[in-house]
Formats: structure tokens, C-alpha cells, sequence
């Protein structure tokens, strides 16, 4: 892990504990390693606040959590944070169907070419994902 002193506190591994059981290990411990003096005060703000304080609410379960960011980056046109998200969604017992019903409810409301960029990422992820099968 890193031993940089903002990496500490109880919401810093309150939201760290929620990011690696979303995203995994691998992923999260790839991103805090690669930490430096530019990076390391977004990633403590990421953990604590995104992952700590909103997705360690009980109000929403991590599935409806994960279905709302698939929509939300979609219509963003965020593909990068997409593919990160689509495995997280999919740890969070979101199905492949579902995923392309997000996308096609993107088409309607955001646009093809936010639908389109989304698919092309879900493509990508789950050719990933089924080559590591």
C-alpha cells in the first residue's frame, strides 16, 4: 500500500475498504501506489468523500449506486470511468442485460453519441472480461 501520512484516518479507510470491494484489488492498489505529490490529494478526496461518505450510505445499495453511475458517466461521455465502473457494476450484481438497457435508456434521453461511445466501451470491458475466463 503507501505509506503517505494523507492515506490515513477512518473515512480515508472506511471509503477504501467500499472502492476495493467495488472495483477490486488490483485496480485500487494500482491507483494509491501510483500516488505522488500531484495526485495523492485527488485520490484522498476520491476515497474519502466519493467512495467513505457517498457510497457507504445505507440509503442506496451498491447496485442502484452502480446503475446511476453507468448513467450518469454515459451521458458525461466519460468512457474512461465507464469501463472502470462496468466491472465495479458488475461485481454489484448488475447483469450484462441490464447494462444494455443503460445504454439504450442513454439513447433516448442523452443522445446516440453518448450511447454509442458507452457501447463501444461495455464492448471492450466484456471482451476483457471473457478473455480472462
Amino acid at each position: 500500500m503507501s505509506n503517505r501520512p494523507e492515506f490515513q484516518g477512518e473515512l480515508f479507510e472506511k471509503g477504501l475498504q467500499i472502492r476495493r470491494e467495488v472495483l477490486g484489488d488490483a485496480y485500487v492498489n494500482r491507483s494509491v501506489a501510483a500516488a505522488d505529490d500531484m495526485t495523492a490529494p485527488l485520490q484522498k478526496l476520491i476515497t474519502e468523500w466519493c467512495w467513505g461518505e457517498v457510497w457507504g450510505r445505507p440509503q442506496l445499495d451498491r447496485r442502484t449506486r452502480s446503475f446511476l453511475n453507468l448513467a450518469m458517466l454515459a451521458a458525461l461521455n466519460r468512457p474512461n470511468e465507464m469501463r472502470i465502473h462496468l466491472r465495479g457494476a458488475l461485481n454489484n450484481g448488475v447483469t450484462r442485460e441490464e447494462i444494455r438497457e443503460v445504454v439504450l435508456q442513454v439513447a433516448i434521453y442523452c443522445g446516440a453519441p453518448a450511447a454509442l461511445d458507452a457501447q463501444k466501451a461495455v464492448v471492450e470491458v466484456f471482451k476483457e472480461i471473457d478473455a480472462e475466463e
